[in-house]
């Protein structure tokens, strides 16, 4: 892998040629960077692979928060305050389930139960979740192509001090105050990717890696049979972006996991972490003085400029110069 450091304004192009990219996405940081990416490149050139260890059933549907704030995001129905659910929801189904005593710890709004009655009907009667989520993108007309990384059960959980539980228990109920000290993918050895998840990596002029968190959205993607094996072996060049800023998470637990895991919180954290694969780490401004120690460290290209993505033309900003050190790195 090429070991030199690039300034965004250094690689920054106004055409961006034709080609496939593959982003591998969990959470609310890979939506807005996949909003970027639409408005950098051709829509119908994307595909995203989506984190499912986040799934759960809840009250009888299966819940995929990360398909669905991906499919939110691009749609432009997303929840703006939170970045996740819907814009203008109502909680009064919620609250009525409280009132009888169910889980109203999971706050899911009313139109939002609406796709997660669709989505469960449409799995119930043998429709893989694949499937059902390419039905959903073609609802919302969305021209990108968003894929589950398996449509077998996954389910992250998470091993606390009070031992294991589920990861929305973690995340959502327990609003992440627990110290995280391991984490399994529970069915993770027996899935198989889902159809197209191999052809797309295999296929592609560019992949990368969404700035997610590395545990809970990247670590149940790269745990299915056959995916880690095809970010090694493809010929496609790999970049990620860090989701750490400064010593500290944009959005999520990132920073307090990587701490209670063991790993140096910052961004050269977070590169040690994807070097056996990645061939360009992009870093934020704040980071610029890492990018040696990184390059020198991992042998990955350093791409320095904005992550932090605050509106449209930031969005865009970071995927154009993400994709352009890609095509740099070929």
């Amino acid at each position: 892998m090429p070991n030199v450091t690039a300034n965004a304004n250094e690689t920054a192009n106004d055409e961006l040629g034709p080609g496939a990219y593959v982003v591998l996405a969990g959470g609310v940081g890979a939506a807005r960077f996949l909003e970027g990416l639409l408005l950098a490149v051709p829509p119908a050139d994307v595909t995203a692979i989506v984190n499912v260890g986040d799934d759960m059933e809840w009250c009888g549907l299966h819940i995929a928060p990360d398909i669905d704030t991906v499919v939110y995001t691009l749609a432009g129905q997303v929840n703006p305050e939170t970045g996740w659910g819907v814009r203008d929801d109502t909680y009064v189904a919620l609250e009525r389930l409280g009132d009888l005593g169910g889980p109203s710890w999971f706050k899911i709004g009313a139109r939002d139960v609406g796709l997660h009655l669709a989505r469960s009907a449409r799995l119930a009667a043998g429709d893989s979740l694949s499937e059902v989520t390419a039905s959903i993108v073609r609802e919302f007309e969305l021209e990108c192509t968003v894929i589950p990384v398996t449509d077998d059960r996954l389910r992250t959980i998470v091993r606390t001090d009070d031992g294991e539980i589920a990861f929305q228990e973690y995340f959502v109920q327990r609003r992440q105050q627990d110290d995280v000290r391991g984490l399994r993918f529970e069915g993770a050895e027996m899935a198989e990717a889902a159809p197209g998840v191999h052809k797309a990596l295999t296929g592609a002029c560019g992949i990368i890696i969404a700035p997610s968190n590395p545990f809970l959205s990247l670590g149940p993607i790269l745990a299915v049979p056959g995916v880690r094996d095809c970010m090694l072996t493809s010929p496609a060049p790999v970049a990620a972006v860090s989701p750490i800023v400064g010593g500290a998470a944009i959005k999520g637990p990132a920073a307090a996991m990587l701490a209670s895991l063991g790993h140096e919180v910052s961004a050269l954290g977070v590169a040690r972490l994807y070097q056996d694969f990645a061939d360009v780490f992009v870093i934020d401004n704040e980071d610029a003085a890492l990018a040696g120690p990184i390059a020198d460290e991992t042998g990955m290209t350093c791409l320095i400029t904005n992550t932090i993505m605050s509106n449209s033309v930031e969005k865009m900003a970071l995927a154009r110069a993400t994709v352009d050190a890609l095509m740099a790195a070929v």
